[in-house]
């Protein structure tokens, strides 16, 4: 094994709570909005090269590669979870086991992935009802992409073990190389090469690649603690299972709603290309927004981890306040900057006057509820942290399939495709509401500690 890593690198335990978890979200929330700029790169530059067409078929393939990845998200969560734990209580042995366990994990189901997806993309399609003039560029598109999915599982699940330590600089750092890398490729495949869409799939299929090659050759050479040495690559099944049943309520509750965003895409597809367009180019800006609400909930998760890990209960009521004062400012700054430049942001995208103006009508009615949206995910955060992910699983499947899906097709056919916005605004409120109610609670405390002892 190598060096164990010192106090303070990455030590969330200690320290003003505010510039503890700025230190960490600053270079969290840069490194995720570049990841973002993957598909946002895509869809800006198909659709300034190869029109409206292209651009639906890569809008469509977003929700259906969300649908198939969100098993590893979950996992990947949990055990990111055990690992700020064991980083918190000085455990850095368990830290590299935790690590081995689910970088073995991740590689087979990658490659599972990868060749379930390739097989079944045109079914997919058929299945949320894609207009037949998107279908044979979006098989091809999404058949590409999906092919590299293996690369992205085990790079992301890299970035989520360093971040889980405390660690999110070099994350950043590695998102950049393969964010500047994407955007060149490209430019390449597509404006020189004119591979078209396949090219920009292929293109980040070769940035997710140098990314992970650039990641592997860190923790190998100069990572302190965790090893890819084959004697250290043990797959610890007790420690997997440990990380599994914290993150399998995540992965349920993810594909649970990645199925809903499919179900949900069906109805979006109703109302034709333009819509679709204009659905997946404005919520390539909503994700990049999110984003950031994201980070502050994914470095409040990686607090909260480290400081129960050293009970420092005291720390994670801190954290959790200073979060909400720091989504209220943001949103509040950043739905300003959606009333007066939304117009503007979805023509980077298109200049079809009928997808610019649906997507502005999308942006301004999912706007107005940024700050809910914020709220939620700030508080599931620092229940995920506290190793709390069933109520979120049930919150989060429940308002998705019991309100969202159902009110969008009431909604819609009363009030036309604004009704589909209002559907996602209302699902957001209830799950906010519950898990508010929840969190003020407290039980998420008791089961932590009452888990603590029986280990």
């Amino acid at each position: 094994m190598k060096t164990k890593i010192q106090q303070g690198d990455g030590d969330l335990t200690s320290g003003a709570v505010w510039k503890a978890i700025l230190a960490f979200a600053s270079p969290l929330l840069v490194g995720n909005l570049l990841q973002q700029l993957y598909n946002l790169t895509d869809s800006v530059i198909v659709g300034y090269f190869l029109g409206k067409e292209a651009l639906a078929a890569v809008s469509a393939s977003f929700f259906i590669y969300y649908f198939i990845i969100s098993l590893m998200i979950g996992i990947g969560s949990g055990i990111t979870v055990v690992v700020s734990h064991h980083c918190g209580a000085r455990q850095y042995t368990q830290v590299q086991r935790a690590f081995s366990s689910f970088f073995i994990f991740a590689w087979w189901a990658g490659i599972a992935l990868s060749c379930a997806g390739m097989i079944f993309a045109e079914a997919f399609f058929r299945l949320t009802g894609t207009p037949e003039e998107v279908m044979p560029c979006a098989v091809s598109y999404f058949r590409t992409y999906i092919g590299g999915t293996f690369l992205f599982v085990i790079f992301n699940s890299m970035l989520s073990i360093l971040r889980g330590m405390g660690d999110s600089t070099r994350p950043m750092l590695f998102v950049l190389a393969t964010a500047v890398l994407n955007v060149a490729l490209d430019l390449l495949f597509i404006a020189v090469l004119k591979q078209g869409v396949e090219g920009a799939a292929f293109a980040t299929i070769l940035a997710q690649g140098g990314g992970l090659a650039i990641a592997l050759a860190y923790v190998h050479r100069r990572h302190p603690l965790l090893s890819l040495r084959r004697k250290d690559m043990i797959f610890d099944r007790k420690m997997f299972v440990r990380g599994l049943k914290i993150g399998l309520p995540t992965s349920v509750q993810q594909c649970a709603m990645a199925a809903g965003l499919m179900a949900l895409l069906g109805t979006v597809n109703s109302f034709g290309t333009d819509t679709l367009t204009a659905y997946g180019a404005a919520g390539k800006i909503d994700t990049l927004v999110t984003q950031a609400i994201l980070t502050f909930a994914g470095a409040l998760a990686a607090f909260c981890g480290q400081n129960i890990g050293a009970q420092r209960l005291d720390r994670v009521r801190s954290g959790v306040r200073f979060a909400i004062r720091m989504n209220l400012a943001f949103c509040s700054v950043t739905f300003g900057l959606i009333l007066f430049f939304g117009k503007d942001m979805m023509r980077m995208f298109t200049t079809d006057r009928a997808v610019i103006d649906i997507g502005y009508e999308y942006l301004l009615a999912t706007g107005s509820f940024l700050v809910v949206n914020g709220m939620l995910n700030i508080l599931t955060g620092a229940l995920r942290g506290a190793g709390d992910t069933v109520f979120a699983m049930i919150t989060g499947i429940a308002t998705f399939w019991l309100a969202r899906i159902p009110l969008a097709f009431f909604l819609s056919n009363v009030w036309g495709r604004n009704g589909i916005w209002w559907a996602i605004n209302i699902s957001i409120a209830l799950g906010f509401i519950a898990t508010g109610i929840y969190y003020k609670t407290e039980r998420w405390k008791k089961r932590q500690v009452t888990d603590r002892m029986t280990e």
